[in-house]
């Protein structure tokens, strides 16, 4: 969920520093510090406010080696004495990511030697710990190498001291770190974006690896404490894919970055005139032949994804496929199948429920595993046997867009291709999908003209506080996505529900201060979703249809209706996504929230 930033230059620091903050203010903080040192001492600057207020107060703020963060807050509330970096009788300074489990035993254990806590944070434990050792005449690497090994829970870290203008030392277990490689210049950062500015050479730090980082290089340590090489990656992003350009909010942006992005996503099989296992990696076919369920985890956005893709699953490829949310599925005793395929989905591959899903799973003997990312180095497609990437490209917003559509387009691949393997896609049958596969990008453009007939129905919820989203099928994990991206940033409390449920309780909410939102596609269920919205009408609700062609729904007084400009199949879910993250964007521009960087929350989850 934070953000680290780290850097040892023959230059000044800070503004590297601040700018690989201000490019990870999407993840999500409340509060943003930066520490350097300069003539044997620390510096240290905290702030509450928007790392743009940092900036104002770190102008006379100088040094040639710093640590850097944004929180987001577990332990403690939100202020300064909480924020980081924190410091240990002013000669260590720590940033850290993740959860220390063990750390109320370790500041007992600290008290009593003295130490003076000045925060809330678990964080603080790590500073006063390297400092500890650091103290006895070890080296820094050695103290924080002592100081790992007591250590219980999660991290990522950045470390320096203020005698020690030579070494930066950084380590990761459970919550992903990189270091920059440079030109006699090197970095530490939690994501790549924060780095663009200064190179786009970087090594993902393995699990449990810790890396002494200087002027002229770096050394880097395998958690068996055993010197070793990584690779060095050339990254493909670019400060054009992280920069604004002509929108307003990067929601926005990526929101109008759909139809190229499930264009990327698709690339390779919409080139081609068929389908094959390959696509998910070299061992897909063997697994996929070799299994007799599918099991989906997945948090949030993600899950919403996987719960359309079951429906696909059992429908088209004839395949039982069950959907977990990742941080319940560990906590409850099931019944493993070791000939189930389980299929992880998450944007960042660093969402620390999926991951632990995932791990658990495999510890169960179900070692048959899919992951569905956005990012290639992530930890989740290191732990996966098969892949399949999504190629979003970098996803800004808190509140998930193009991530979601290109993950829907992957799962599609999947049961085509589960599908095909099992005999039930004939050879016209694969070349439809694919046609229409190939026509999606442009179906989603047509939708996004609806653009300037949704911020005017937008207009209406200004004064809401509450809304209903319903659909059927298929549709019903769209009428949950729907509502999720409602409450996450126009802060309206919004349900939804399988429109058949209605009359066994959510009617009792319905009145003219309700509005009701209804995905209403052209299929088999049309008929029932009228009725199930003419219980709606009968007691006052105002209805916002957002119908397909040909569903004859007309706008009357209490029934607003969006026209879908088509109909599109099995591939509708993925359209009626659009109208609803507009929606959405528009509301909240009304309510006047921060869009792309909703309350209380982060981009990255990468704590429990």
């Amino acid at each position: 969920m934070c953000g680290i930033v780290g850097a040892i230059a023959q230059r000044n620091v800070v503004p590297i520093l601040l700018e690989g903050l201000r490019r990870l203010e999407y993840r999500g903080y409340d509060s943003a510090g930066v520490a350097v040192v300069k003539d044997g001492k620390l510096e240290r600057v905290r702030s509450t406010g928007r790392v743009a207020e940092l900036f104002e107060k770190s102008v006379d703020t100088q040094g040639l080696l710093g640590i850097a963060h944004t929180r987001w807050a577990t332990h403690g509330v939100p202020s300064i004495r909480n924020a980081h970096p924190h410091l240990s009788r002013e000669q260590i300074a720590v940033v850290h990511n993740g959860i220390i489990e063990n750390y109320e035993e370790l500041r007992v254990q600290l008290t009593a030697q003295g130490y003076e806590f000045t925060s809330d944070t678990d964080t603080e434990v790590i500073a006063h710990l390297v400092h500890s050792h650091y103290a006895l005449g070890n080296t820094l690497l050695d103290a924080v190498l002592a100081t790992l090994g007591e250590l219980v829970g999660a991290y990522a870290i950045g470390v320096i001291a203020a005698d020690d203008p030579d070494h930066l030392i950084c380590a990761r277990k459970g919550s992903p770190l990189l270091l920059g490689v440079g030109v006699q210049e090197h970095f530490i950062a939690s994501d790549m974006s924060a780095l663009l500015p200064v190179t786009q050479r970087v090594i993902y730090l393995e699990e449990g690896d810790v890396a002494e980082i200087g002027l002229m290089g770096y050394r880097i340590f395998d958690s068996n404490r055993n010197l070793v090489e990584r690779a060095i990656h050339t990254s493909e992003l670019s400060n054009e894919s992280v920069e604004l350009g002509e929108y307003r909010h990067f929601m926005q942006k990526e929101i109008y970055e759909q139809p190229q992005a499930v264009a990327n996503t698709l690339e390779a099989v919409c080139n081609s005139q068929s389908l094959i296992p390959g696509i998910f990696g070299a061992e897909a076919a063997a697994i996929f032949a070799d299994i007799e369920s599918v099991l989906i985890l997945a948090c949030g956005t993600s899950s919403h994804a996987g719960m359309v893709a079951r429906y696909w699953i059992e429908e088209i490829a004839g395949v039982p496929c069950s959907v977990e949310i990742a941080s319940e599925y560990r906590y409850r005793v099931s019944v493993p199948n070791p000939k189930t395929l389980v299929v992880t989905i998450s944007q960042s591959g660093e969402t620390a429920d999926t991951l632990a899903a995932l791990n658990y799973a495999k510890s169960t003997g179900m070692d048959k595993t899919l992951s569905i990312c956005n990012v290639p180095e992530s930890a989740l497609i290191r732990n996966s046997k098969l892949r399949f990437l999504t190629r979003a490209g970098p996803e800004i917003g808190v509140a998930s867009t193009k991530a979601f559509t290109t993950q829907l387009a992957a799962l599609f691949l999947l049961t085509l291709v589960l599908a095909k393997q099992r005999g039930r896609l004939d050879h016209a049958a694969e070349q439809r999908h694919l046609h229409e596969l190939r026509h999606l990008p442009s179906a989603i453009q047509a939708v996004l003209r609806l653009e300037p007939a949704i911020a005017k129905l937008a207009e209406r919820f200004a004064d809401k506080h509450n809304a209903l989203f319903l659909g059927r099928g298929l549709h019903y994990p769209i009428a949950m996505e729907g509502a999720l991206k409602l409450k996450e940033i126009s802060y309206i409390h919004a349900e939804a529900y399988a429109a058949g449920e209605l009359k066994h309780g959510p009617l009792a909410l319905v009145d003219k201060d309700m509005p009701v939102v209804a995905v209403a596609p052209n299929d088999a269920l049309l008929e029932k979703l009228k009725s199930n919205l003419q219980e709606v009408k009968a007691r006052g609700g105002e209805l916002y249809v957002f119908a397909d062609a040909e569903t004859r729904f007309e706008s009357t007084e209490g029934i607003h209706v969006m026209q879908m400009p088509e109909h599109a199949g099995y591939l509708s879910p993925i359209l009626h996504t659009i109208p609803l993250q507009l929606l959405s964007y528009y509301v909240a521009l009304q309510k006047g929230t921060d869009v792309d960087k909703p309350r209380n929350l982060a981009k990255s989850v990468t704590v429990e």
